[in-house]
């Protein structure tokens, strides 16, 4: 993350926070815990993607992916693409 602007590090931070605030696959974000770090292995691709100007539907497929193969879950699509589309405002609110 050293190469990345002041704006692009707000907005990786931000991608972080909206996936342990918003998208929590498996729920573990209770509002008590120190787990906040819990899906921080995933942020670097997201972000990756949403820098690269990828749609919702190709950031919403990588999330609902990493639910099923790594998460061995179900993913909920419709969620997802929530997930994405909330990433991609908040991209056009920090770098655009």
């Amino acid at each position: 993350m050293n190469k990345l602007s002041a704006k692009q590090k707000a907005f990786y931070k931000e991608v972080a926070s909206i996936l342990w605030n918003k998208w929590d696959p498996i729920g573990v974000n209770d509002g008590e815990n120190d787990w906040d770090d819990e899906y921080d292995s995933y942020v670097p691709h997201v972000f990756r993607l949403a820098i690269e100007n990828k749609d919702a539907v190709k950031i919403a497929s990588h999330l609902s992916s990493s639910v099923i193969q790594n998460m061995g879950m179900s993913a909920a699509r419709d969620h997802d693409l929530k997930i994405a589309e909330l990433i991609i405002k908040a991209k056009q609110e920090a770098l655009d």
